[in-house]
Protein backbone atom coordinates (compact mmCIF):
# COMPACT_ATOMS: atom_id res chain seq x y z
CA UNK A 1 0.00 0.00 0.00
CA UNK A 2 1.23 3.63 -0.67
CA UNK A 3 1.59 5.81 2.18
CA UNK A 4 -0.01 9.06 2.01
CA UNK A 5 3.22 11.13 2.33
CA UNK A 6 6.87 10.40 3.56
CA UNK A 7 8.36 10.09 6.97
CA UNK A 8 11.45 12.46 8.04
CA UNK A 9 14.70 10.62 9.11
CA UNK A 10 18.17 11.65 9.66
CA UNK A 11 21.32 10.85 9.90
CA UNK A 12 24.95 11.25 10.86
CA UNK A 13 27.86 12.52 8.13
CA UNK A 14 31.13 14.02 8.91
CA UNK A 15 29.55 15.24 12.30
CA UNK A 16 26.23 16.66 10.72
CA UNK A 17 22.88 15.55 11.14
CA UNK A 18 21.17 15.72 7.96
CA UNK A 19 17.44 15.19 7.00
CA UNK A 20 15.90 11.98 4.39
CA UNK A 21 12.63 11.53 3.89
CA UNK A 22 11.30 7.91 3.82
CA UNK A 23 8.25 6.60 1.54
CA UNK A 24 8.11 3.10 2.69
CA UNK A 25 7.41 -0.02 0.98
CA UNK A 26 11.17 -1.25 2.86
CA UNK A 27 10.53 -4.76 1.01
CA UNK A 28 10.36 -3.27 -2.58
CA UNK A 29 14.22 -2.44 -4.31
CA UNK A 30 15.66 0.84 -3.14
CA UNK A 31 15.49 4.42 -4.97
CA UNK A 32 17.50 7.23 -4.03
CA UNK A 33 16.13 10.56 -5.29
CA UNK A 34 18.77 13.49 -4.89
CA UNK A 35 18.00 17.02 -5.39
CA UNK A 36 19.86 19.79 -7.10
CA UNK A 37 21.32 23.02 -5.50
CA UNK A 38 19.13 25.43 -3.18
CA UNK A 39 16.49 23.13 -3.65
CA UNK A 40 15.41 20.56 -1.38
CA UNK A 41 14.25 16.89 -0.65
CA UNK A 42 10.11 17.44 -0.54
CA UNK A 43 10.51 18.93 -4.31
CA UNK A 44 10.51 15.19 -5.54
CA UNK A 45 7.29 14.62 -3.92
CA UNK A 46 5.34 14.14 -7.24
CA UNK A 47 7.86 11.93 -8.54
CA UNK A 48 8.06 9.63 -5.18
CA UNK A 49 4.56 9.07 -4.98
CA UNK A 50 4.52 7.88 -8.60
CA UNK A 51 7.15 5.42 -7.72
CA UNK A 52 6.50 4.25 -4.46
CA UNK A 53 3.94 1.34 -5.29
CA UNK A 54 7.15 -0.50 -6.83
CA UNK A 55 10.33 1.32 -5.07
CA UNK A 56 11.72 1.67 -1.69
CA UNK A 57 11.87 5.71 -2.02
CA UNK A 58 13.89 7.66 0.11
CA UNK A 59 14.82 11.17 -1.01
CA UNK A 60 17.83 13.40 1.13
CA UNK A 61 18.18 16.94 1.88
CA UNK A 62 22.26 17.49 1.09
CA UNK A 63 24.28 19.13 3.65
CA UNK A 64 22.86 22.92 4.00
CA UNK A 65 19.35 22.38 2.55
CA UNK A 66 16.09 21.65 3.32
CA UNK A 67 16.14 19.85 6.90
CA UNK A 68 19.86 19.16 7.07
CA UNK A 69 22.56 20.57 9.14
CA UNK A 70 24.70 23.89 7.59
CA UNK A 71 28.01 23.46 7.55
CA UNK A 72 30.16 25.70 10.25
CA UNK A 73 32.30 27.28 7.73
CA UNK A 74 29.80 28.08 4.82
CA UNK A 75 32.37 25.87 2.20
CA UNK A 76 30.35 23.83 0.52
CA UNK A 77 31.75 20.32 -1.81
CA UNK A 78 30.58 18.22 -4.45
CA UNK A 79 33.30 15.48 -2.99
CA UNK A 80 31.85 16.28 0.63
CA UNK A 81 27.80 15.78 -0.52
CA UNK A 82 29.61 12.59 -2.53
CA UNK A 83 30.78 11.01 1.04
CA UNK A 84 27.25 11.92 2.47
CA UNK A 85 25.70 9.93 -0.28
CA UNK A 86 27.87 7.12 0.25
CA UNK A 87 26.81 7.76 3.88
CA UNK A 88 23.09 8.22 3.24
CA UNK A 89 23.10 4.50 0.99
CA UNK A 90 25.79 2.80 3.66
CA UNK A 91 23.65 3.72 6.83
CA UNK A 92 20.03 1.96 4.61
CA UNK A 93 21.59 -0.95 4.60
CA UNK A 94 20.32 -1.67 1.60
CA UNK A 95 22.22 -1.72 -1.91
CA UNK A 96 22.93 -1.60 -4.96
CA UNK A 97 20.45 1.21 -5.33
CA UNK A 98 18.74 2.52 -8.13
CA UNK A 99 19.75 7.21 -8.27
CA UNK A 100 17.45 9.69 -9.77
CA UNK A 101 19.46 12.77 -9.82
CA UNK A 102 19.14 16.32 -10.65
CA UNK A 103 21.38 19.46 -11.31
CA UNK A 104 24.07 19.09 -8.34
CA UNK A 105 22.71 16.67 -6.96
CA UNK A 106 23.46 14.68 -10.62
CA UNK A 107 26.73 15.88 -10.38
CA UNK A 108 27.37 14.14 -6.75
CA UNK A 109 25.53 11.12 -8.40
CA UNK A 110 27.56 10.38 -11.22
CA UNK A 111 30.35 10.76 -8.93
CA UNK A 112 29.52 7.85 -6.29
CA UNK A 113 28.10 5.79 -9.09
CA UNK A 114 31.85 5.93 -10.78
CA UNK A 115 32.95 5.44 -7.32
CA UNK A 116 30.88 2.85 -6.42
CA UNK A 117 29.83 0.96 -9.66
CA UNK A 118 28.62 -2.02 -7.87
CA UNK A 119 26.53 -0.16 -5.57
CA UNK A 120 24.28 1.66 -8.31
CA UNK A 121 21.83 -0.66 -10.60
CA UNK A 122 20.36 2.49 -12.92
CA UNK A 123 21.04 6.04 -12.67
CA UNK A 124 19.25 9.21 -14.12
CA UNK A 125 21.00 12.59 -14.27
CA UNK A 126 18.81 15.52 -14.86
CA UNK A 127 21.78 17.64 -16.38
CA UNK A 128 24.13 16.82 -13.72
CA UNK A 129 27.23 16.95 -15.80
CA UNK A 130 27.98 20.89 -14.47
CA UNK A 131 29.31 23.63 -16.78
CA UNK A 132 30.00 22.88 -20.05
CA UNK A 133 33.26 22.55 -21.30
CA UNK A 134 33.08 26.19 -23.08
CA UNK A 135 31.94 27.99 -20.47
CA UNK A 136 35.24 26.61 -18.00
CA UNK A 137 37.23 27.51 -21.43
CA UNK A 138 35.92 31.17 -21.05
CA UNK A 139 36.39 31.18 -17.16
CA UNK A 140 40.11 29.89 -17.59
CA UNK A 141 40.41 33.41 -19.73
CA UNK A 142 41.08 35.51 -16.21
CA UNK A 143 44.09 34.92 -14.18
CA UNK A 144 43.31 32.57 -11.45
CA UNK A 145 44.84 34.84 -8.69
CA UNK A 146 42.32 37.72 -10.06
CA UNK A 147 39.40 34.90 -9.47
CA UNK A 148 40.60 33.68 -6.04
CA UNK A 149 40.36 37.38 -5.28
CA UNK A 150 36.56 37.38 -6.32
CA UNK A 151 36.11 34.53 -4.49
CA UNK A 152 37.33 35.71 -1.16
CA UNK A 153 35.22 38.83 -1.81
CA UNK A 154 32.38 36.87 -2.45
CA UNK A 155 32.47 34.98 0.60
CA UNK A 156 33.17 37.92 2.83
CA UNK A 157 29.99 39.54 1.50
CA UNK A 158 28.02 36.38 2.00
CA UNK A 159 29.73 36.16 5.45
CA UNK A 160 27.98 39.02 6.19
CA UNK A 161 24.52 38.68 4.58
CA UNK A 162 21.53 37.08 6.28
CA UNK A 163 18.83 35.21 4.78
CA UNK A 164 16.43 37.11 2.61
CA UNK A 165 13.34 37.81 5.02
CA UNK A 166 9.48 37.58 3.18
CA UNK A 167 7.49 39.18 4.65
CA UNK A 168 4.34 36.50 3.60
CA UNK A 169 4.28 33.29 2.22
CA UNK A 170 2.78 34.29 -0.76
CA UNK A 171 5.62 37.24 -1.46
CA UNK A 172 8.13 34.05 -1.27
CA UNK A 173 5.51 31.81 -3.41
CA UNK A 174 5.44 34.85 -6.11
CA UNK A 175 9.69 34.55 -5.89
CA UNK A 176 9.35 30.76 -6.42
CA UNK A 177 7.41 31.38 -9.83
CA UNK A 178 9.70 34.17 -10.67
CA UNK A 179 12.67 31.71 -10.49
CA UNK A 180 10.87 28.95 -12.97
CA UNK A 181 8.38 30.44 -15.31
CA UNK A 182 7.65 26.66 -16.59
CA UNK A 183 5.95 26.09 -12.69
CA UNK A 184 2.22 25.52 -12.25
CA UNK A 185 0.81 27.12 -9.29
CA UNK A 186 0.63 24.06 -7.53
CA UNK A 187 3.98 22.78 -8.06
CA UNK A 188 4.78 26.56 -7.24
CA UNK A 189 3.04 26.70 -4.09
CA UNK A 190 4.31 23.17 -3.32
CA UNK A 191 7.81 24.06 -3.54
CA UNK A 192 7.41 26.76 -1.67
CA UNK A 193 5.74 25.54 1.43
CA UNK A 194 8.66 22.84 1.83
CA UNK A 195 11.16 24.74 0.88
CA UNK A 196 10.90 27.77 3.92
CA UNK A 197 11.20 27.80 7.59
CA UNK A 198 9.16 30.68 9.21
CA UNK A 199 11.42 33.32 11.35
CA UNK A 200 10.55 34.29 15.32
CA UNK A 201 9.31 37.70 13.49
CA UNK A 202 6.86 35.98 11.28
CA UNK A 203 8.65 36.10 8.32
CA UNK A 204 10.01 33.52 5.58
CA UNK A 205 12.77 32.81 4.82
CA UNK A 206 14.81 29.97 2.07
CA UNK A 207 15.88 26.59 4.14
CA UNK A 208 19.36 26.78 2.51
CA UNK A 209 22.92 28.58 3.53
CA UNK A 210 23.37 31.71 1.62
CA UNK A 211 26.71 30.56 1.26
CA UNK A 212 25.73 28.01 -1.20
CA UNK A 213 25.97 31.47 -3.96
CA UNK A 214 29.51 30.95 -3.55
CA UNK A 215 31.26 27.80 -4.80
CA UNK A 216 34.83 27.03 -4.80
CA UNK A 217 36.72 28.33 -7.70
CA UNK A 218 37.84 25.17 -9.13
CA UNK A 219 36.85 21.37 -9.18
CA UNK A 220 38.57 18.43 -9.89
CA UNK A 221 40.35 18.49 -12.82
CA UNK A 222 38.65 17.14 -15.89
CA UNK A 223 40.40 14.28 -16.74
CA UNK A 224 39.71 13.23 -12.93
CA UNK A 225 35.69 13.68 -13.78
CA UNK A 226 36.12 12.38 -17.12
CA UNK A 227 37.54 8.95 -15.69
CA UNK A 228 34.80 8.96 -13.45
CA UNK A 229 32.23 9.04 -15.63
CA UNK A 230 34.44 6.60 -17.43
CA UNK A 231 34.45 3.99 -14.76
CA UNK A 232 30.47 4.02 -14.61
CA UNK A 233 29.25 0.62 -15.59
CA UNK A 234 25.52 0.57 -15.25
CA UNK A 235 22.88 1.92 -17.54
CA UNK A 236 22.73 5.78 -16.85
CA UNK A 237 20.69 8.21 -18.45
CA UNK A 238 21.08 12.14 -19.03
CA UNK A 239 18.13 14.07 -19.83
CA UNK A 240 17.94 17.54 -20.64
CA UNK A 241 15.63 20.51 -21.13
CA UNK A 242 16.05 21.69 -24.87
CA UNK A 243 15.54 25.31 -23.28
CA UNK A 244 17.83 25.07 -20.00
CA UNK A 245 21.37 26.99 -19.95
CA UNK A 246 22.96 23.53 -19.30
CA UNK A 247 25.13 21.66 -22.54
CA UNK A 248 24.02 18.89 -23.86
CA UNK A 249 26.68 16.76 -23.64
CA UNK A 250 25.76 14.80 -26.84
CA UNK A 251 26.49 17.85 -28.40
CA UNK A 252 29.39 18.91 -26.53
CA UNK A 253 31.58 16.03 -26.43
CA UNK A 254 31.36 14.76 -22.90
CA UNK A 255 28.99 12.04 -23.93
CA UNK A 256 31.84 10.04 -24.85
CA UNK A 257 33.70 9.82 -21.54
CA UNK A 258 30.94 7.57 -21.04
CA UNK A 259 30.32 3.88 -21.79
CA UNK A 260 27.09 3.13 -20.58
CA UNK A 261 25.19 6.59 -21.10
CA UNK A 262 22.29 7.64 -23.10
CA UNK A 263 20.89 11.14 -23.64
CA UNK A 264 17.27 12.74 -24.25
CA UNK A 265 16.20 16.20 -24.26
CA UNK A 266 12.78 17.25 -23.72
CA UNK A 267 11.52 20.32 -26.01
CA UNK A 268 9.56 23.21 -23.83
CA UNK A 269 11.65 22.18 -20.61
CA UNK A 270 14.36 24.46 -18.81
CA UNK A 271 16.51 22.88 -16.16
CA UNK A 272 13.98 21.44 -14.07
CA UNK A 273 12.36 19.33 -16.93
CA UNK A 274 11.02 16.92 -14.37
CA UNK A 275 8.59 19.43 -13.48
CA UNK A 276 8.24 21.22 -17.01
CA UNK A 277 7.40 18.36 -18.51
CA UNK A 278 6.75 15.71 -15.63
CA UNK A 279 4.06 13.25 -17.65
CA UNK A 280 7.01 12.94 -19.94
CA UNK A 281 9.31 13.03 -17.61
CA UNK A 282 7.86 10.13 -15.87
CA UNK A 283 7.02 8.33 -18.87
CA UNK A 284 10.72 8.38 -19.89
CA UNK A 285 11.70 6.96 -16.28
CA UNK A 286 9.32 4.32 -16.05
CA UNK A 287 10.80 2.93 -19.34
CA UNK A 288 14.04 3.46 -18.52
CA UNK A 289 13.95 1.63 -15.02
Amino acid sequence: MTPSGPTSQSFISQRLKLNYVDWGNHEAPPLVLVHGGRDHARSWDWTAEELAKDYHVVAMDHRGHGDSDWVSDGNYTSNDMVYDLAQLVHQLGRGPVTIVSHSMGGNVALRYTGMFPDMVTKLVAIEGLGPSPSWKEEQRKTPYPERMREWIEKKRKAAGRTPRKYESIEAAFARMIEENSYLTKEQARHLTIHGVNRNEDGTYSWKFDPHLNVWQVEDVADEFMEAIWGAITCPTLLLYGEKSWASNPEKDGRLEHFNTASVIEFENAGHWLHHDQFDRFMSVLRDFL
